[in-house]
């Protein structure tokens, strides 16, 4: 259970109404100061009924080591040509995406600690220029806001909240260090004491309040700045394989008292900050869909009797996630399970996965969209032959029929935009293109 008096840093904080601005002097160390937000614009949506009366279509696009977006060569071209084909590629998608009958994009905004908008608390991403902190010219947020809402689709911006570098290379480090200069710098230089390794990746400390302080005050400046339809993080809290153990022993020890295990308080750190960004978020915006994408099994019931019954990952006791927890107690306004594997797969059968999560959202005002594995669809595997059968569509339709059939399965999320171009999913889009844009 979570221990409520434990939350007296965050009312105190009052994240809501201020961010992180992040300083260095060359005679000191670096600090965080805390400043007020810009103000708040209201950016109003439509009311929840229309806003709802349309199933969840939707589609992940990862910006990370560009996996879908920007394309990979552009960063080697001129900066005109550069910001040139990067707006033409993200238009066509969002054409490609129109004509399928997909209605949302959750667009990449965090890959790690950098932004793909201009922050005033992180620099700009490499995956624009190639370079750290270096301007792209433009303004990648609000350019797919714009082009997206001008084709009547939603966009949802996805942060990775914990993830600082995608692997821990000298000449990574090298490059994070030479954001000192920079404003924004780099939160590897500017609190190092916050950064712990976690496999092959640096990643913050989510024990650290003024981490998740940080973090909180991130999804803030774009809430406040852009007119997103919607905020999502992904399935990364502590771990992002089961072998990246963090080593957290010594915030454990500054601030794990009272807690019964590690586990426990490594669980109440990840709730408090889905809390934290849950408020901040509804106060800045209401309109503002708040969601989180977690691994798709929260227990299994052979830890837990009210687990499900499958043998895979479990994010409780894997990622230290109560994703359950957070639908119960209303922190979510959705949550997008992945449920990446098939009806027959034994150990974690999708028709069970799907069922389980809608008895946990049926008592509460949670919606749950379901992601699906695209991204298997034509794949050969020894486990899950399912996937190529017909190029994957009957597997594929039988999880779309579960999904609009259950009264509480409110739609589908795709995973990802750059599987719907690949050859071994030509059927399974055709089938999509033809199912989805017809209704």
């Amino acid at each position: 259970m979570i221990n409520t008096r434990r939350f007296p840093r965050f009312a105190r904080a009052k994240i809501i109404a201020a961010a992180l601005f992040l300083t260095s002097c060359s005679s000191e160390p670096p600090k965080s100061l805390v400043t007020p937000l810009p103000p708040v614009a209201k950016h109003p949506l439509p009311d929840k009924p229309g806003q709802n009366s349309q199933p969840m279509r939707g589609v992940w696009l990862a910006t990370v080591s560009r996996l879908d977006w920007p394309p990979v060569n552009s960063v080697n071209l001129s900066p005109d040509a550069r910001i040139r084909q990067q707006k033409q590629a993200l238009t066509s998608k969002l054409d490609n995406l129109k004509s399928m009958g997909i209605n949302t994009v959750f667009f990449q905004v965090k890959p790690d600690a950098t932004a793909l908008w201009p922050s005033k608390i992180l620099p700009w991403s490499d995956m624009l220029t190639g370079e750290i902190g270096k301007d792209p010219g433009y303004d990648p947020l609000q350019f797919i806001l714009d082009e997206a809402h001008q084709r009547g689709m939603k966009v949802h911006a996805w942060f990775n909240p914990y993830r600082v570098s995608t692997n821990i290379r000298s000449s990574t480090v090298n490059e994070l260090n030479r954001t000192l200069p920079l404003n924004p710098a780099s939160i590897f230089v500017l609190h190092r004491d916050w950064i712990r390794t976690s496999g092959d990746r640096f990643v913050l400390d989510p024990g650290i309040p003024e981490a998740r302080d940080w973090i909180t005050s991130i999804v803030a400046e774009v809430v406040a700045r852009y007119p997103v339809d919607g905020v999502q993080f992904d399935d990364y809290f502590y771990t992002e394989t089961p072998a990246s153990t963090l080593n957290d022993n010594q915030t454990w020890r500054q601030y794990g008292q009272g807690f019964a295990s590690k586990a426990d308080w490594r669980r109440h750190n990840t709730a408090q900050l889905i809390e934290q960004v849950s408020r901040t978020i509804k106060q800045l915006n209401p309109n503002v869909e708040f969601g989180v994408s977690p691994a798709g099994v929260w227990r299994n019931r052979s830890h837990d009797p009210a687990g499900s019954d499958t043998r895979g990952a479990a994010a409780y006791d894997e990622s230290f996630a109560d994703t359950r927890l957070w639908v119960q107690k209303g922190w979510l306004d959705y949550i997008a399970p992945q449920i990446y594997w098939p009806f027959a797969r034994d150990a974690a059968r999708y028709g069970v996965l799907a069922k389980w999560w809608s008895d946990v959202v049926k008592p509460t005002n949670t919606r749950l969209y379901i992601g699906v594995a695209l991204y298997k669809v034509g794949e050969p595997s020894k486990n899950e032959p399912d996937w190529m059968v017909q190029g994957g569509v009957p597997e594929l339709k039988k999880q779309l029929d579960m999904n609009e059939s259950d009264p509480h399965i409110h739609g589908t999320i795709l995973f990802r935009e750059a599987y719907l171009e690949q050859p071994q999913t030509r059927q399974a889009v055709d089938y999509l293109k033809h199912r989805w844009s017809s209704r």
